[in-house]
């Protein structure tokens, strides 16, 4: 349901999905980590498929039985022949511990999305990671033709999914390109995705740092975000390929309105969502409700970390990037959810009405705004019900 809370803890191990085409450079980033004794870090490394980390023996420590390599450094390489999440839970045994972070590294054509569902989806995986953020590796001298290409009607642009998909974007092999070509190829960056942090390298040399503490599917990170500067797309209205939406609006939400069409734009779109999250202000609650998702993975709910205080000012705010994303459409629905302040309730506390309940039965307002919902009404019965909406098919007034 939407109430699930988002786990917020410390202690769990942060995991990068690492994309990128074949030949951008991720088999050279990942060696990099491997093998340099500089960085002080310890990772574990996961292959997709055959490794092709070329491993050569002045760096092993020994070789386990189970595909899993440890290095000098201390960091573990290892290849996922079955199930990610039988690794994932051989890592957290006892012989391998205190990782400062385990990388994922998926094949040239693969989506990201179900490797991230992993870590929302498996309790016990939940229970000991947390996916920190996806970053994609792209080559400069080839990119743009990839972007851009065209496909058959229905066929992917791989290329475009794992921009679209990305918290940080390694552009990488930039010695082979001129600053114009650079620039132009970060505008095509920007049309797709406008949230990414893009990173220059040169042969993927780059401090893994940077590829950990990305957070991006953190709670602060959600809350934090300022869709405004972004809002740049109110020219095109439908737009075929992949692009970002962002919007914010004052004023609060009513939550049955929003949890209908919440899922209703899961069933006709979340195929063609690849990342979104929000921060919506719902009248008569005192908490945020804060979302995030990946396709129709949606995960949401009001946190009682994340107060609104007396002072400030309530308002809802989101970005959605995907494909063949209805801007107006997406927009409106979430417009039609606003509770209009101006026009005030029907009724007030202690008027008697009839409340829907599968039939009308009479009853009496105890209170207005309860948990989200217009009414608390008192039945005649000694029952109490909620009126979600300010209509009479849920609550008419009895004179």
């Amino acid at each position: 349901g939407m109430s699930k809370k988002l786990k917020t803890s410390k202690d769990l191990v942060p995991v990068t999905i690492i994309t990128g085409f074949l030949g951008s450079g991720k088999t050279t980033l990942l060696n990099h980590i491997l093998k340099s004794p500089d960085h002080g870090l310890r990772f574990a490394i996961i292959e997709n498929e055959f490794g092709d980390v070329g491993v050569d023996d002045g760096v092993l420590k020994q070789t386990s039985e189970d595909q899993i390599i440890e290095m000098m450094n201390g960091c573990v390489c290892c290849t996922v022949r079955k199930d990610l999440v039988d690794v994932l839970k051989k890592l957290s045994s006892e012989r391998f511990q205190n990782f400062d972070a385990v990388l994922i590294e998926t094949t040239g054509l693969a989506d990201p999305a179900p490797v991230a569902q992993t870590f929302f989806v498996d309790d016990e995986i939940s229970g000991k990671y947390k996916l920190d953020g996806i970053v994609t590796v792209i080559d400069c001298a080839h990119a743009k033709e990839h972007l851009e290409e065209e496909k058959p009607e229905g066929v992917e642009n791989e290329a475009v999914e794992q921009v679209a998909f990305a918290d940080r974007i390694l552009m990488n092999k930039i010695d082979l390109v001129d600053e114009a070509k650079i620039c132009e190829l970060e505008k095509k960056i920007k049309s797709i995705n406008t949230q990414a942090k893009l990173i220059r390298t040169d042969h993927s040399q780059i401090d893994p740092h940077e590829l950990l503490n990305i957070q991006a599917f953190s709670l602060d990170r959600v809350v934090a975000m300022d869709p405004e500067f972004l809002d740049t797309d109110g020219e095109h209205e439908h737009d075929k390929s992949v692009s970002s939406l962002s919007f914010k609006f004052e004023g609060s939400v009513n939550v049955s309105h929003l949890q209908d069409f919440i899922q209703v734009l899961m069933q006709e779109s979340g195929q063609d969502l690849f990342r979104y999250k929000g921060l919506l202000a719902v009248k008569g609650m005192d908490m945020k409700f804060i979302f995030q998702g990946v396709h129709m993975l949606f995960q949401g709910g009001f946190d009682p970390d994340y107060p609104w205080k007396p002072d400030e000012k309530r308002e809802c705010r989101f970005v959605f990037i995907g494909r063949n994303l209805d801007h107006d459409k997406i927009r409106k629905g979430f417009l039609e959810c606003k509770v209009d302040e101006s026009k005030p309730l029907r009724f007030k506390a202690g008027d008697k009405v009839f409340a829907n309940v599968g039939g009308y039965e009479p009853g009496t307002i105890m209170r207005l705004w309860d948990e989200g919902n217009p009414y608390r009404i008192k039945l005649d019965s000694g029952e109490e019900v909620w009126g979600p909406i300010d209509v009479d098919l849920y609550v008419k007034g009895r004179s």
